[in-house]
């Protein structure tokens, strides 16, 4: 294992905005490892033989938040499986941090080990976010994908979220991205970013 830290940028923007679109479009162009919070939470909690995914389960069922701490594990353990396995050490994080805890359990767990770049911000109006997900409901069978959840999302967003972009803001971390734009006109924001 070398000695080289994973290079982390963080992807923050409302339910709808068009992360894991332009995600999967810098994997493909720039060869980074794409994780997803979300993903690695409910991967774990499908894995009948992890002690973590029972407890995800249980607090999941409960309608309460996953610790932090089991949230940034997931995400150190597939950091150091993909430079492990693939030598890549280019990260992309999706949807985290999303609130201060996040935030802070982060700069515990990994703020030594890590190098965070900057964050990509995407900003799109709750209208055009809205009418995205809405049309994503009808064939994603995603059941948050509703006018009632995506209220409460953005309601979330707006209070746990941008508070964070904020801050990274007054660092001067944050690359901001109009995605109101189509995804091809929004993807050559991205390449501006990922070219500099």
């Amino acid at each position: 294992m070398s000695d080289q830290k994973p290079s982390v940028v963080f992807v923050l923007g409302g339910p709808g905005a068009g992360k894991g679109t332009q995600c999967a479009n810098i994997v493909e162009n720039y060869g980074y490892v794409h994780l997803s919070a979300g993903d690695l939470l409910r991967a774990e909690r499908k894995n009948p033989e992890s002690k973590v995914g029972q407890l995800i389960e249980e607090y999941i069922t409960e309608g309460k938040i996953v610790p932090v701490k089991i949230t940034c594990q997931l995400l150190e353990n597939a950091i150091n499986k993909a430079m492990k396995q693939d030598a890549k050490f280019n990260f992309l994080i999706d949807g985290f941090p999303r609130n201060q805890e996040n935030l802070e359990g982060w700069n515990e767990q990994m703020g030594e080990k890590s190098n965070v770049k900057f964050v990509l911000f995407f900003d799109c109006t709750e209208e055009v976010c809205t009418s995205r997900l809405m049309e994503r409901g009808k064939t994603s069978g995603r059941s948050d994908d509703n006018a009632e959840s995506i209220k409460k999302r953005f309601h979330t967003y707006h209070n746990s979220s941008m508070p964070i972009i904020e801050h990274f803001g007054k660092k001067d971390m944050v690359r901001k991205i109009d995605s109101t734009q189509s995804k091809d006109a929004v993807f050559e924001a991205v390449k501006k970013v990922f070219s500099q």
